[in-house]
């Protein structure tokens, strides 16, 4: 397993297989076929991220997406919260999709492990795997409303 940074490494096979599984759990690319779910894990980067440290600023540019395996956090625009994302869900994905700065701030309310995304990885699962690309899709005309 090699270490990328604070909290940051690529998923050893073991792993994969289980953070695939908790993609399955958390049904958050419906359709994705286990091995489909394998290739998401494998091309994301399990973070851990400590209550109270910001995953995304408000206003800077978007170079990564996350889903969320386990925590909570607190979508902020200025000091105002304006959701709460959990487990389950994808957070980042409009403002990379859309190549636009980020439209609010989201900072961890509880220890979480995110599995996160290149703005890279993203654009090659949206073609490789369409269960992918149907959630990123939804979720962006969901949340560019």
């Amino acid at each position: 397993m090699k270490v990328l940074g604070f909290g940051m490494r690529r998923l050893a096979r073991q792993e994969a297989l289980e953070v695939s599984s908790r993609l399955e759990e958390l049904d958050v690319f419906p359709g994705a076929s286990v091995e489909q779910l394998l290739t998401i894990a494998k091309r994301g980067t399990v973070i851990s991220v400590v209550e109270g440290w910001s995953l995304m600023m408000e206003k800077t540019p978007a170079d990564k997406s996350y889903v969320m395996l386990e925590g909570t956090a607190s979508v902020r625009k200025g000091d105002l919260e304006i959701a709460t994302v959990a487990a389950g869900d994808l957070i980042g994905e409009v403002a990379l999709v859309n190549h636009k700065l980020r439209s609010a701030t989201v900072v961890a309310t509880s220890p979480l492990r995110v599995l996160h995304f290149t703005k890279e990885a993203v654009d090659e699962l949206r073609l490789e795997v369409p269960a992918f690309g149907r959630a990123i899709e939804a979720s962006t005309k969901t949340h560019s409303r």
